[in-house]
């Protein structure tokens, strides 16, 4: 009974600060992902789980912030949305049907991706604004594979939205708040249809989680729009930073 109690404690605590790192900078799988594999949940399904719990979390944060929801590089968010769903719904089928192995090794690599880019996206998207045209179809483009990896694997998802946005858009972290927001949820909507109907979710750790997502979500979101950019952007590297460490360690220690 103790053991049970514990799991649930420790389920809905990851929830809240995965739901609170999710609205001020991405990264929230980083906080539950861990502490299912610590329950004992095999890593698919942990990997499923967590997915499904952060997706009120990151519907939370939207609501919050639904104000802010503004086009991105002259694309409505609404057709950022809908190229979301599609790429999450294909990237949690991709998870179903294949194993994990091979993309823990690449996921490392896509986290170290964000950390540069926010590290030097302010410059380099100046620089790559005063040489190409960066127009609709290229982010476009770059959403449906950030759909197609948050349906699939979803770890640091949105701190390479953020990153993304940041060098093709020309957005600073906060101003992308409410729609990296957006996508977040989408995207765990859309595999949660598919991890659901495959029995994917296990529930014990998937409530008190889910729970807990909705306060750190809400909470988050409503604490980061007091916050100066600066802090924003420093919390941004640091969290990416330290995500991209873990994986590392983790896929190649």
């Amino acid at each position: 009974m103790t053991e049970v109690i514990a799991d649930i404690a420790l389920a809905a605590g990851a929830g809240v600060l995965g739901g609170a790192m999710n609205a001020l900078a991405g990264g929230g799988t980083f906080a539950t992902l861990p502490a299912l594999l610590g329950i004992g949940l095999p890593a698919n399904i942990a990997n499923a789980t967590s997915n499904f719990s952060l997706m009120p979390g990151a519907a939370a944060s939207t609501w919050a912030l639904r104000d802010e929801l503004v086009p991105l590089g002259d694309v409505s968010v609404r057709a950022l949305a809908a190229i979301t769903f599609v790429g999450g719904l294909i990237g949690s089928a991709l998870l179903v049907l294949t194993p994990s192995h091979a993309f823990d090794l690449i996921i490392p690599w896509l986290v170290l991706y964000a950390f540069v880019l926010l590290a030097f996206g302010a410059r380099a998207a100046a620089w790559l604004r005063r040489r190409v045209s960066i127009g609709p179809r290229t982010l476009m483009a770059a959403q449906a594979l950030l759909g197609l990896y948050g349906g699939y694997f979803g770890g640091g998802v949105g701190l390479m939205t953020t990153a993304t946005y940041g060098l093709l858009a020309g957005h600073s972290p906060r101003e992308m708040f409410a729609p990296r927001s957006l996508m977040l949820a989408v995207s765990n909507a859309a595999a949660a249809l598919v991890f659901v109907v495959t029995g994917m979710i296990a529930w014990r750790a998937c409530l008190p989680m889910l729970i807990g997502s909705i306060v750190g979500g809400w909470l988050g979101a409503d604490y980061g729009k007091r916050l100066p950019p600066v802090v924003i952007h420093i919390f941004t590297l640091l969290v990416t930073g330290a995500t991209a460490a873990v994986f590392f360690w983790r896929a190649y220690h």
